[in-house]
């Protein structure tokens, strides 16, 4: 997240590896003004998810591609995209985008894969745990949420017990 900055840069990268790569487009589908645009291609660029070419002198004009870096962030937009297409299904919606092997054309989707096991499952109860490069303050976070969760749930309980209290 550090790398990419915020909601403009999100969408930049979107529109980058959808195939967008010259300035006025960008501007055009994210809505950013120069300033912001300007700022953020430069971030981008310099957390080495985008390349910057010339592609035309007098005057100097340069089209941005993401890097080989900047192309692993599709997984993440795939499972921002997929959350957002579970949501419009339920409401019947139609979804905008699909994402496919461009060898077969076979629609493809992320999965959470069972990593000992290595195999898919559907519905996973997915939870967070430290990891060995983390950090005292990334400790300090999954401490302090996994805590509030806890008593998020032991408050919930006396509800519920209150609730079936004569």
């Amino acid at each position: 997240m550090e790398a990419i900055g915020d909601r403009w840069g999100l969408m930049i990268m979107r529109d980058l590896l959808l195939g967008l790569s010259r300035y006025n487009d960008l501007q055009t589908s994210s809505g950013a003004t120069n300033a912001t645009l300007s700022d953020r291609l430069k971030r981008l660029e310099e957390t080495g998810l985008v390349e910057r070419r010339l592609y035309q002198t007098r005057p100097d004009r340069y089209e941005y591609l993401p890097s080989k870096r900047g192309q692993d962030i599709v997984l993440l937009i795939q499972a921002m995209i997929q959350i957002g297409d579970r949501w419009r299904l339920q409401e019947k919606r139609k979804i905008p985008l699909r994402f496919v092997d461009g060898d077969s054309g076979f629609t493809l989707a992320l999965v959470a894969v069972d990593a000992a096991k290595k195999v898919a499952k559907d519905q996973p109860t997915l939870a967070i745990e430290v990891g060995p490069g983390a950090d005292d303050l990334m400790r300090w976070r999954v401490t302090q949420g996994r805590e509030q969760r806890i008593a998020r749930a032991a408050a919930a309980g006396r509800r519920r017990q209150q609730l079936r209290a004569p």
